[in-house]
């Protein structure tokens, strides 16, 4: 009996792979930008190929919610069972200036779980998928995190590294934080950890891509992270090689706590 979600992620690849087709036809032309806040960059084409993914995934899966980076958000999501978290254009940026590392990220979410994911990455001619419990695949060929157990040395995508992390080795970096943890997944890298709230349309697909190759993932403290919550933020990320997830969760502990204060007592 053919399983119901592997033929969904092949539909939702499609629609992904077309809304990647949309953006690298404007890619490295004039079009419209402008800053959302201060830092936070988003073009035309991210609102075109939001609209334009918002009707194809509701086609696919009407009774689903919507959260998504480039529309208003709306508490009617949190009543649905599933929900699409879609990023239509993760790592604008690069987009914008025109370098490769950007792609259309969707993902199914499923009572606070990633089920299905996607990133179309078609500048670097990339596509990733995965399936809850089926494994996670790069162009057809199937993804395996690394077998690192030294946090020293460990690869992480970075412009710079800070003093504290400089037994730690730079690789190249994408601006898309979806296609940084993709290369955990991909064993490119060990180690991607962020210590800033961050957006759940940032990371779903990623992460499930991530842990379906093997990788450790949570969020900085270490914690699960899980998605479509009221407020759709997490603190952080951490997504490294299994034998080094520990250690890097364990070393950012400090860093965590200065940020987040103390945990609250109880009385």
């Amino acid at each position: 009996m053919a399983d119901p979600r592997a033929a969904l992620c092949r539909a939702v690849a499609q629609a992904a792979a077309d809304a990647g087709q949309m953006a690298l036809a404007r890619w490295r032309t004039d079009f419209r930008q402008w800053e959302k806040t201060p830092g936070s960059p988003v073009c035309e084409v991210d609102i075109d190929v939001d609209r334009m993914l918002r009707a194809r995934l509701a086609a696919l899966l009407p009774e689903a919610g919507w959260l998504s980076e480039e529309s208003a958000d709306s508490p009617e999501r949190l009543a649905h069972h599933c929900v699409w978290v879609v990023d239509p254009i993760d790592g604008t940026r690069d987009y914008i200036r025109g370098r490769e590392g950007w792609a259309v990220s969707v993902a199914l979410v499923e009572d606070g779980h990633v089920t299905i994911a996607v990133l179309d990455a078609p500048a670097r001619r990339e596509r990733w998928t995965a399936v809850a419990g089926q494994g996670a695949w790069r162009n057809g060929v199937r993804l395996r995190a690394g077998g690192r157990t030294a946090l020293p040395g460990a690869r992480v995508p970075t412009d710079a590294l800070p003093k504290a992390d400089r037994d730690l080795s730079p690789v190249a970096k994408p601006n898309s934080i979806a296609l940084r943890i993709a290369m955990v997944a991909a064993d490119e890298a060990d180690l991607v950890a962020t210590l800033r709230w961050g957006n759940e349309w940032d990371i779903a697909a990623a992460v499930l891509i991530a842990a379906e190759a093997g990788a450790g993932i949570g969020d900085a403290t270490g914690a699960a992270l899980r998605f479509n919550k009221a407020d759709p933020t997490a603190f952080g990320v951490v997504a490294a090689a299994p034998g080094i997830h520990a250690a890097a969760v364990d070393r950012l502990a400090d860093r965590a706590r200065a940020i987040l204060g103390p945990p609250p007592t109880s009385s």
